[in-house]
């Protein structure tokens, strides 16, 4: 599971990685990135941590489908949250066909938008 640390709650911090972040685009979802963006909330003079969100809509499914597909979601950025740079936002939204992929096709979506998204991959 996310640490709690590590999850984005806020419906400002959700706009701001939407409309002000990098997006790529895969066959079962898209991943919005703000990279290292500064949280204004967070207390201290620390780095503040990398914080990720998911937006999953009935046009993936029910509500059971729905949940798999986050608690799936969750599960798979867990591992992935050190690779991005610290207070990234980074916005998950799960496209229609995700409610019928695996564990597997979910985390290779997962990771070609990522490396896209931090500059290893092409267009």
């Amino acid at each position: 599971m996310l640490p709690t640390e590590n999850r984005l709650r806020r419906r400002e911090d959700f706009a701001t990685a939407v409309r002000r972040g990098r997006r790529a685009g895969r066959p079962n979802l898209v991943v919005h990135l703000r990279s290292g963006a500064t949280d204004p909330h967070a207390p201290g003079e620390s780095a503040p941590p990398t914080r990720a969100g998911f937006v999953v809509s009935k046009a993936v499914g029910g509500a059971v489908v729905r949940n798999k597909v986050k608690r799936r979601l969750r599960h798979l950025m867990r591992d992935r949250v050190a690779q991005l740079p610290p207070g990234s936002l980074v916005v998950v939204r799960a496209l229609p066909g995700a409610g019928d992929a695996d564990h597997a096709q979910l985390a290779r979506d997962l990771d070609a938008a990522l490396q896209r998204l931090l500059g290893g991959g092409a267009r």
